[in-house]
């Protein structure tokens, strides 16, 4: 059975729940809410309109995490860069 909401009270208070939690302050939290939302969607529990919501929530939050690994993804090729020795020092060896 879908849980019915009353548009104008818990409908709107999600949404602004909703839009609070899709701005997560580590990369561990945004992947915490996104198993929970997850969970909630495969539960077949939320409304249509709860369920797009949600969706739209995910999306942010994976976009968020994208961003969060490609700049660390960068930083760790700047590091691997900066302790190869140098063509020139290769070449004092040999």
């Amino acid at each position: 059975m879908r849980k019915q909401r009353n548009q104008a009270g818990d409908g709107a208070a999600a949404g602004k729940g909703a839009r609070e939690k899709a701005a997560p302050q580590s990369f561990e939290q945004a992947i915490e809410r996104l198993e929970k939302i997850v969970q909630q969607l495969e539960s077949g529990e939320e409304t249509l309109d709860d369920s797009l919501k949600l969706y739209e929530e995910a999306i942010r939050l994976s976009r968020f995490c994208e961003e969060r690994l490609r700049a660390a993804d960068e930083r760790i090729e700047k590091l691997a860069e900066a302790s190869e020795p140098t063509a020139e020092a290769e070449g004092d060896e040999g």
